[in-house]
């Protein structure tokens, strides 16, 4: 998922890019002592800037010297600068696969140092650890992370008279009785194709990862496939939800924003959607109160699974010029202070239990999810290339505008994975 308005998935949890900075770390040694330099680069405009002025006044005498620009520009240079030598100590990584800035393209070359021995790296849940690793070596510092699931506008449910559905067989009694008082269950913004794979998610969390936490090991070794598994059991759920009435008419006629205005109006009682959501919806109805909770997917509540997704985090260049600074300024961001100061601004979840972070009311649901472990990282996050996402984004609209089928598209997206493994 990749900005507050994503175009992708994963580039949904992050909006803007800070620019590789030049050069390595310095230091200025002096009779007066010793003043320390660090180079970064971050994606993170707008709450980077309050972590590095917390860093600097923990540690008197460090400066970091960082620049930003957009996420495009970042990853179109960071590859380039750790070939020629010119990246900076502390550098924006995102995890998993699938563009230049990923750490399975960066750890595979050598660019980046092994964080494993840092006192975080055993800390993360498993749903991160796995997206934060290439082959059993964590190389991302991630601090923090965002969930999808079914946005409800409270005000609008007590006017329903409707409370969220935790069975899959109440999913569906609750999508009938919403469209029979006039008010659809969800809003969907399917014109714009980031947002046709978000329910899809939702449902696969549970329907694939449920009982088989293996299934991206399963995937990679050639062992499982899309069409033969049960993610044609979410996509037919999916669709079934769209034939009971669960969305508005015409998802694809209904963009992005329609969907946020749909919702915070109880024009619909929700929206299936990214944490991120909440802040947009309570901007269009400040009166609002709005809450995430799990899409179930089977009759078993206790299986039920978030999907969850590791935001971009932080790595160290293998050949720092400041090793020691840049690794305790990566530490930095992963302490309680750092980690609290990055998600307050971007509106997420930390990544880490026990940091005494204050959860916003409307998280709260997914807060219990991550600390019991029931999350699972977003699918394409572990995919072998951005080819399989752009087929099933494109695939989705067209299935809901009658053009495919859901077995064709897990058919075309199974190709996709083995032309890019």
């Amino acid at each position: 998922m990749k900005t507050r308005k994503p175009t992708v998935l994963l580039a949904a949890v992050t909006a803007t890019a800070l620019l590789a900075a030049c050069g390595g770390g310095t230091k200025a040694g002096g009779s007066g002592g010793e003043s320390t330099t660090l180079t970064l680069a971050s994606i993170d405009q707008g709450s980077v800037e309050d972590v590095v002025k917390a860093f600097e006044e923990a540690n008197p005498g460090v400066k970091v010297r960082y620049t930003t620009s957009s996420a495009d520009q970042y990853q179109q240079q960071i590859r380039t600068q750790l070939s020629s030598g010119t990246a900076p100590d502390v550098m924006s990584v995102w995890p998993g696969n699938g563009n230049p800035g990923a750490i399975h393209v960066l750890a595979k070359p050598g660019y980046l140092r092994d964080l494993s021995d840092q006192p975080w790296a055993a800390k993360l849940p498993d749903a991160l650890k796995s997206v934060a690793q290439y082959e059993g070596k964590t190389y991302n510092a991630v601090f923090g992370q965002n969930g999808i699931g079914a946005v409800y506008n409270q005000q609008a449910m007590e006017k329903a008279g409707l409370t969220p559905p935790e069975t899959w067989t109440a999913l569906l009694e609750f999508c009938r009785a919403a469209k029979t008082k006039g008010t659809p269950a969800f809003a969907l913004g399917n014109q714009d194709n980031w947002v046709t794979q978000l329910v899809l998610y939702a449902l696969v969390a549970t329907t694939v990862y449920g009982d088989d936490r293996d299934f991206d090991k399963k995937m990679q070794a050639g062992q499982a496939t899309f069409a033969e598994s049960p993610w044609a059991t979410a996509l037919d759920k999916y669709l079934t939800m769209e034939k009971t009435g669960c969305f508005q008419k015409n998802p694809l006629g209904t963009n992005y924003e329609a969907s946020q205005q749909l919702a915070a109006t109880g024009k619909t009682l929700g929206i299936v959607q990214g944490n991120w959501i909440i802040a947009l919806l309570k901007q269009k109805n400040p009166k609002a109160t709005f809450s995430l909770k799990a899409l179930p997917a089977t009759d078993d509540p206790s299986g039920t699974i978030i999907p969850a997704a590791a935001g971009a985090g932080y790595g160290v260049n293998a050949k720092a010029k400041n090793e020691e600074l840049a690794l305790k300024f990566v530490n930095f961001v992963m302490s309680p202070q750092g980690m609290n100061l990055f998600v307050k601004k971007q509106g997420g979840l930390p990544s880490l239990p026990d940091t005494g972070y204050a959860v916003d009311p409307s998280l709260s649901e997914f807060s219990r999810f991550i600390k019991a472990d029931r999350t699972v990282p977003f699918m394409d996050q572990l995919w072998p290339n951005a080819k399989v996402q752009q087929t099933m984004l494109s695939g989705l609209q067209e299935i809901f505008s009658g053009q495919s089928t859901p077995d064709k598209l897990l058919k075309e997206m199974d190709a996709d994975y083995r032309a890019g493994s």
